[in-house]
């Protein structure tokens, strides 16, 4: 299974006067294990040639490129997959469409919208927005973590979190349920973005063998003497 741990989307407005390739390469060399190439805004020939730059940064480095609503750009330039929300492409159609192995995330907020796009094909899903936010001037109010357990129960696929989610409560939504979590702001919106990302990684592999050991299936470090 693809590790979606940290998931760090691109954005040209919060990611303080970075390009979008210098916001993935600093996302990645801070331990990324997803960069989202998001602008909504670009146009098709910069966006794919964006695409492909990004795309041999996170190769290089071992992480995964998602392109967000863009089908066609991330089939072109060779990327990991698409993020599709639920007024893009049917993921029934992008998956007639993509190649075998090729990743389809969606966004959701319902558990009737998760079940819809496991049936179609999706390979994990986004809960957003899980806490309101203001980096998504659409997004609407958050969530909240009653619906992340909700729909973590009701799909087998992997289920991030989304919006509003930083060093200060990314343990609650982990201890939530899930799998990862995506972020903008606590990551490219920091002056030191690599720091930002390292501490981000820390805290959710903290959080995860947490609840290993709360659920009895990893041992706590001895207490030394």
């Amino acid at each position: 299974m693809a590790a979606y741990d940290l998931y760090v989307v691109t954005d040209s407005e919060v990611g303080l006067g970075r390009s979008h390739l210098e916001q993935a390469s600093l996302a990645v060399a801070g331990g990324a294990d997803v960069v989202q190439l998001r602008d909504k805004g670009m146009g098709t020939a910069a966006l794919l040639e964006e695409a492909r730059a990004i795309r041999a940064v996170t190769e290089d480095a071992g992480a995964r490129l998602i392109v967000n609503d863009r089908l066609d750009v991330a089939l072109a330039a060779g990327a990991d997959g698409v993020h599709l929300g639920q007024d893009d492409l049917p993921v029934e159609e992008a998956r007639l469409l993509a190649p075998p192995g090729f990743i389809i995330g969606v966004s959701v907020g319902t558990i009737a919208e998760a079940r819809a796009a496991v049936d179609g094909g999706a390979d994990y899903l986004a809960l957003s927005p899980t806490f309101s936010t203001g980096t998504k001037a659409d997004a609407g109010p958050g969530h909240g973590l009653a619906a992340l357990r909700e729909i973590k129960s009701a799909v087998a696929v992997p289920l991030l979190g989304i919006g509003g989610i930083g060093p200060e409560n990314v343990a609650e939504v982990i201890a939530a349920g899930a799998d990862g979590v995506a972020v903008v702001s606590a990551v490219v919106g920091q002056e030191d973005a690599v720091r930002a990302a390292r501490r981000m990684k820390t805290l959710i592999t903290a959080a995860k063998a947490d609840m290993l050991v709360a659920s009895g299936r990893l041992m706590p470090d001895p207490v030394q003497p």
